[in-house]
């Protein structure tokens, strides 16, 4: 760490960070991981740390790829309020101006951010469903229009796996004046001017020699069954699933959130509006109880509160289980990864941080893990 660096980060307590996700590893609590630490957009810590195949002895190199999990939504929100930049909708607009077929079942009144929120009213998963295939948006988009709401729209949050952002998904393709597939859409107009190189969704053969499996380390009964997260890795290339189905770097995640930190521009220019980034950054579930962490009441969880704005995860105030840490400003925003990834910006230490895991917790313990990292760096500035 140079002097200029030194000036913003303690290094020694900067330290503990990798020191900690080391012996993470070394308890086999977790394989390995890749970690990022920047301070007003430049990096002062970037390190591969442990195994990211621990069975093969593979260790973690700068670059692997992983399966971004839900980190992946946040890329999607972005594409959706590119459609708001445009003209082409609103938050407001109603699901069914788009798709005519959704209005089914008292759906009229559900728009494009209560899916975006989590606060639609949609089962959040479809059982028993044959023909769903959650890796096609067009299969969603009939299931989902198929459904019916569990309660009005905005009255709880219900977390969607998958599904909500399948359906924002098509809502994006079927607007698109060039009638682009989604996964193109993100493509031209998210990841290449971001300089996202080895990013896509679905999983490209040529990234298989750097691609990190998804293994379940932690086998505790939580969320998601260990099955359903490793049958990320049979994604294939033309796979498209909006809601988690992205492959990805941490440096193309670091180049993502810093878009974001600086207003959505780019190196290139601008992708998103100043003023559509700070509207998008606004908290819009308040203390509505997260049901995502319903499970967890066996920890002491109690209800949690969702804190979700119309792009990002957020801090938001108050003592409770708070992934991006207990010492982070209310306004940090970010994203996260079943049992594995996390980044967020603080934008009032101007803070940014990535770490995208191999080797996956239970969720309640993932989200302890990044509270406990995240609040190391707090810790570690200096002023």
């Amino acid at each position: 760490m140079n002097a200029a660096e030194a000036c913003q980060f303690d290094p020694d307590r900067l330290a503990r960070l990798p020191a900690a996700i080391l012996a993470d590893v070394e308890a086999a609590r977790i394989d390995g991981a890749e970690v990022l630490v920047a301070r007003g957009g430049r990096i002062v810590l970037h390190q591969a740390i442990g195994y990211a195949h621990r069975e093969s002895e593979r260790r973690m190199d700068i670059g692997d790829v992983f399966m971004s999990m839900s980190v992946s939504k946040q890329f999607t929100n972005m594409a959706v309020l590119q459609c708001v930049e445009r003209g082409d909708l609103a938050i407001d607009t109603p699901v069914a101006a788009v798709i005519p077929e959704f209005a089914e079942h008292g759906k009229s009144g559900i728009t494009i951010g209560h899916l975006i929120t989590h606060t639609s009213g949609l089962p959040p998963v479809i059982v028993g469903d044959k023909s769903l295939n959650a890796a096609d948006i067009g299969s969603v988009t009939a299931a989902l229009s198929r459904a019916t709401p569990l309660c009005p729209p905005g009255e709880r949050f219900m977390y969607s796996p998958v599904l909500a952002h399948g359906l924002l998904a098509e809502i994006v393709r079927r607007l698109d004046r060039h009638d682009r597939r989604f996964a193109r859409i993100l493509a031209d107009d998210v990841f290449e001017p971001l300089g996202m190189t080895d990013t896509v969704l679905g999983i490209p053969a040529e990234v298989r020699p750097r691609y990190v499996p998804v293994v379940v380390r932690d086998r505790t009964p939580g969320l998601f069954p260990p099955g359903v997260l490793e049958s990320s890795d049979r994604l294939k290339p033309d796979s498209e699933m909006p809601g988690g189905g992205c492959v990805t770097t941490a440096s193309d995640v670091f180049r993502f959130a810093e878009c974001w930190r600086q207003k959505g521009r780019g190196p290139g220019g601008s992708l998103l509006a100043p003023a559509l980034v700070r509207f998008a950054l606004e908290d819009r579930t308040g203390k509505l109880p997260n049901s995502l962490y319903a499970h967890a009441v066996e920890r002491g969880w109690g209800d949690v509160p969702s804190h979700m704005s119309y792009g990002f995860w957020l801090r938001g105030t108050g003592v409770h289980p708070a992934p991006f840490g207990h010492l982070a400003s209310p306004g940090t925003f970010g994203g996260l990864g079943a049992g594995s990834h996390a980044f967020w910006v603080d934008p009032v230490s101007d803070v940014t941080f990535v770490l995208l895991s191999a080797g996956l917790l239970e969720d309640s313990a993932s989200i302890e893990r990044f509270r406990r990292l995240s609040d190391l760096v707090h810790c570690a500035l200096e002023g």
